[in-house]
Formats: C-alpha cells, structure tokens, sequence
C-alpha cells in the first residue's frame, strides 16, 4: 500500500475484569472479522500494557484497542455498528476514539506498508507517535533489559498526554502508543533525550527486531472517554483536535 491512508482510527475499550474471559473470545474470533468489515484496508487487534515498563509483565487485561485503517471517513462512522464494533461494545465499561492523519511512516507491519507514503505537513496541537516491532527470539532478552531506562524518561517527558504498550501477543510482539501536545515534545524526547537516543543506536547496532514500524499522526479528534488512555490532565476537558497549520 504506497498510496497515503486519509483515516486511520484507534478505538480503545476498558473492559471489568469479569469480562477477560469474552473479551479474550473477541480477540480470538475478531481478528478476521475486522479486516473483513467494510471499506478496512488493514486492521488489527491489540492487547494494551500500562505503559510504566513496555515489557511482558506490563500487560493490561482490562483494555484493549484496534487499529484500523479506512478507505473513507463513511465506512469508519458506520465501524460502531458492524459486527466488532457492537461485540466490544457490549463488554466494555468505557471506551474512547481516536480520529488520526499520518504524518510519517517507515517500515512495515505483517509485510506491509499500511499508512503508505504520507505527505507529512507542519502541524499543530497533539500528534500520536505509534512503534511496532517484531523481536528476534535470540535478541529478546538484551531488548528487555533496555527497556527500564527508556520507559522510566518517558514518564517524565515534557509534553506527554499518554503512553501504553500495545501488542498482537504477550511476548515478542510489542509496540507503543504516545501521545504528545505538540510535535516539538515529541521530537525533544526522540531525537534530543539520551536514553532514547541510546536505544535507538542499540536497534541499529543489536538488530533486536525482525520488523519494525514507526508511524506519526496528526490527531484529528478523542471521542469519548480520555481516561481509558491514561490521559494526563491539561487545558481543554473537552474534546482534543489537533490541525494542520
């Protein structure tokens, strides 16, 4: 896919602890029925961790989140009453979307480009920054011992909205979602912040990953409940649209 994708969406669902048992059902049975719904160019179900250490004991059992793809805004309104959207619907406490615009993409997820060439542009208010790997199972074990160091200057950030890990499956499939107030925040702590810096010389150096992605987006809306993605407190309660300048 090398044409830019208009819409992408990730709807995020917080679910009870109750409910593990079904919501483990939709991502065994969903997968394929999301990449089937109506005008999805790609689309994928994923596990969610807290964020606090981006490693295999970070998983989050009471959320979880789709990424998709969309060939129109139409088919992505009408996403809330197809077959998955109803299912997580059904079992979840609260929920939450996000409307987003890529900005930049390099690398490939399951084989594929799926955010295309974008065309970036100057942007203003939050951008989401989104990573994608596939480890080497040789390599997994000097990747988790970087990560601390990494997801502890995370925390401190300036400009940080949110952070969560995301994943296909609890080990060797792992990614993260950022989410920053400005592309300056975002740009301060990938290029500018030493132990991110570190890590991404150590990428090149220890070829940890087999695949790997990084995507940037313009976030064009939150819909919903911003809590269930750990969102920090800032000067809009309301709705948070990002534009281009």
């Amino acid at each position: 896919m090398n044409s830019p994708a208009d819409l992408v969406t990730l709807h995020v669902w917080r679910v009870s602890r109750g409910a593990l048992p079904r919501a483990l059902l939709r991502m065994a049975r969903d997968p394929r029925r999301l990449r089937a719904t109506d005008g999805v160019r790609f689309g994928k179900l994923l596990g969610t961790g807290t964020g606090t250490g981006f490693g295999p004991g970070d998983a989050d059992p009471t959320r979880w989140a789709a990424l998709t793809v969309w060939a129109d805004p139409a088919a992505a309104a009408r996403f809330d009453t197809s077959p998955v959207g109803r299912a997580w619907a059904r079992i979840a406490t609260s929920t939450v979307r996000v409307d987003l615009r890529p900005l930049a993409s390099r690398g490939e997820w399951s084989g594929r480009r799926p955010f295309g060439d974008p065309a970036g542009g100057r942007v203003t208010g939050p951008v989401l920054a989104l990573t994608r790997a596939r480890l080497r199972p040789t390599r997994a074990a000097t990747f988790w011992r970087a990560v601390p160091p990494v997801a502890a200057a995370l925390h401190a950030a300036p400009g940080l909205l949110a952070r969560f890990g995301v994943g296909e499956a609890p080990v060797g499939w792992q990614g993260t979602v950022t989410v920053w107030r400005e592309p300056a925040d975002l740009v301060g702590f990938a290029y500018r912040h030493p132990e991110h810096r570190a890590a991404i010389t150590r990428t090149a150096s220890e070829r940890w990953y087999a695949e790997e992605l990084f995507a940037r987006f313009a976030v064009r809306d939150v819909v919903g409940d911003r809590t269930v993605l750990g969102w920090v407190a800032d000067d809009d309660p309301g709705t948070t649209k990002g534009g281009q300048a």
